[in-house]
């Protein structure tokens, strides 16, 4: 009793760590003084919250080995609003795509029962009113506004066991 008392405290100590670090790099700083972040900063966090979601499969589509301050910002919310529509679990798919010009992000969720609240998709659109923001959509109004900053667009599809995730985020000089 008293081990596994010991690693439950371990894990929710883990889960703190990813949860902050998440925030960090989700609102905050991002990874320092630079312009880009290392991929494996935000990967790391993913994962963690990814297994403490549980019967969630991680599959990574990414080969830049690092992003944007805003395109990891981006990529890490998409990735926690999928998760968040995994409730009875699924596949999280996390692509990244950078070309000359711009990077592509997308995220998938696939299972069962996908809970995606409309409001949100529609702060991630740019079509809530600011008047209407709460807890829950106001980090997706973020990345709509992170979005529109650089000139690039977050859509939104769900579709029964799906939801789909993207965001095109040009470069900036």
């Amino acid at each position: 009793m008293r081990q596994r008392c010991f690693e439950l405290l371990e894990q929710s100590a883990r889960t703190s760590a990813a949860k902050l670090k998440y925030f960090r790099l989700a609102y905050g700083a991002a990874g320092g003084f630079g312009e880009q972040v290392s991929i494996d900063e935000p990967k790391a966090v993913i994962e963690t919250l990814a297994a403490d979601a549980k019967r969630v499969q991680l599959r990574w589509q990414v080969a830049a080995p690092t992003l944007s301050k805003s395109a990891a910002k981006v990529m890490l919310n998409l990735a926690h609003i999928g998760l968040d529509a995994l409730v009875r679990g699924g596949t999280l798919d996390i692509g990244v795509e950078e070309r000359d010009d711009v990077t592509e992000i997308v995220v998938r969720a696939t299972g069962p029962k996908i809970a995606f609240d409309p409001t949100i998709g529609d702060a991630l659109g740019g079509r809530l009113d600011p008047a209407e923001l709460s807890g829950r959509t106001a980090p997706a109004h973020l990345l709509s506004l992170i979005a529109e900053r650089s000139g690039g667009q977050i859509q939104t599809h769900a579709e029964g066991d799906a939801l789909l995730l993207g965001a095109t985020l040009p470069h900036v000089d």
